[in-house]
């Protein structure tokens, strides 16, 4: 959180500039988030993952903020004495939430209302799912229970699909600590692993330097994303990565063999001829 920062009101000063949209914090700010953003897309591109629309926090926090003023008029929300503006939600069984700072910030919940409301204008959707990890399961409550608030009658047709954590055979991976698993790091494990074991089974002679790496980019991905989407997605998972990456069991490079072999045995079935 934001007040866990060593140089808490230096951030908070910033973020205020930014969301006035002061031209020296936005030019900053555009020069640091092109270097993440380049960097999502690389990993985005070695996964085979790409998006048919991307919604940036920047472009709907003043939808968020403007619609929970209104509601501030219609006295669906209130404003403690610090001049922050707040939802009641202690009769839906929940508690106090925070919508607006005493600055006049907006917070994640605050976005996220002016990202639906966006959905929602460009997709007229029967549903919205969000898929988002299972520390997530009381912010989209809130949300949902907000926008029906706020007199949204698609309110109740928001999903929460909540998955599970992915944790190290060491234990669970935590930012502040640095057990956090570089994707592009894994990625590239998974990658000469699968080259490793592939040189080992000496299987492919006759494949060229090229044909080869991909090969065994093939092989790493696919045991990456099988070894994920084999857990139900609502529980927690353990990855290991050298089990992940096995050529026999219930693992996406058994899977590929087994494929593979069964390709050779119809091409060759297909050589065939009967008398």
């Amino acid at each position: 959180m934001l007040k866990e920062c060593p140089n808490y009101q230096e951030a908070q000063e910033m973020l205020r500039k930014w969301e006035a949209d002061e031209p020296d914090i936005r030019k900053l700010w555009t020069t640091m988030n092109s270097w993440v953003y380049e960097g999502f897309e690389e990993t985005y591109k070695k996964l085979s993952v790409d998006f048919d629309k991307i919604y940036y926090e920047s472009e709907t926090f003043d939808i968020g903020r403007k619609k929970v003023l209104e509601g501030l008029e219609k006295g669906i929300f209130y404003r403690k004495d610090d001049g922050s503006l707040w939802v009641d939600l202690t009769n839906d069984g929940l508690d106090h939430k925070l919508l607006l700072r005493s600055d006049g910030t907006t917070v994640y919940m605050t976005q996220d209302i002016g990202t639906a409301m966006q959905r929602v204008n460009d997709y007229d959707f029967d549903k919205m799912v969000y898929v988002v990890g299972n520390e997530q399961d009381y912010h989209f409550q809130v949300l949902s229970l907000i926008l029906d608030k706020l007199g949204f009658s698609w309110a109740k047709n928001l999903k929460h699909l909540s998955y599970g954590m992915v944790e190290l055979p060491s234990g669970k991976m935590k930012s502040r600590e640095g057990t956090v698993v570089d994707a592009d790091e894994l990625i590239e494990e998974m990658i000469a692993t699968a080259r490793e074991m592939s040189k080992e089974l000496g299987k492919l002679e006759g494949f060229n330097r090229e044909g080869k790496e991909n090969i065994f980019r093939i092989i790493g991905l696919g045991a990456l994303k099988y070894f994920i989407l084999k857990v139900d997605p609502k529980k927690n998972m353990v990855f290991d990565p050298k089990e992940s990456i096995d050529f026999n069991g219930n693992t996406g490079p058994f899977i590929q063999y087994t494929y593979a072999r069964i390709c050779s045995v119809l091409k060759k079935a297909g050589d065939l001829k009967y008398p």
